[in-house]
């Protein structure tokens, strides 16, 4: 750094530089700017396409919600018109033997537990002496028995499950301990 002054020629070769300079920072500005203006328009799009989705997916599951049922529902219509025609029949032949009465029902019931199946309705009926487990079982009773404590002793009702989730617990007596 010399203490000499600038000549006019060195005086306007800088300003010159500073004002090659100028423009090229207007024009970053400008590019930044650009891009800052599309960036804005990407992330308005991204929020607005998020939004989208949200929406979409609520209505898909408020949709399946209400439609969960409809397949169980047919699969039980079957038996329901089983049922009905029975009854009807019985109505117009009130002295229909008892043998062709409870093959209906046993029908029925096939028909029935065919839906339940379909639709992963499982049947939880313990057999005896099979382990208690509170996940599956209800016990009512503990009852005296020449078996393991905490075995089931007898079912009093069938539970069921869905998915392996339990709808009903089955209701069980257990033996207690000697």
């Amino acid at each position: 750094m010399s203490d000499t002054p600038n000549t006019p020629e060195q005086d306007l070769a800088a300003q010159a530089s500073t004002a090659d300079q100028a423009p090229s920072l207007e024009q970053q500005l400008a590019e930044l700017q650009a891009k800052h203006a599309e960036m804005s328009d990407a992330y308005l799009r991204a929020k607005a396409e998020a939004e989208n989705i949200r929406r979409r997916s609520e209505d898909e599951i408020a949709k399946a919600r209400k439609f969960a049922v409809e397949s169980f529902a047919d699969s039980l219509l079957p038996v329901r018109d089983s049922l009905e025609a029975a009854l009807a029949s019985h109505a117009a032949k009130p002295d229909t033997p008892v043998e062709t009465v409870l093959e209906g029902v046993t029908a029925t019931l096939r028909q029935l537990a065919a839906a339940l199946e379909r639709n992963k309705v499982i049947e939880i009926n313990p057999a005896a002496a099979t382990k208690f487990d509170p996940a599956f079982h209800q016990a009512i009773s503990m009852v005296p028995a020449d078996q393991e404590a905490n075995t089931v002793v007898g079912v009093l009702q069938k539970g069921y499950s869905i998915f392996d989730r339990v709808l009903r617990p089955a209701l069980v007596t257990v033996a207690a301990p000697k």
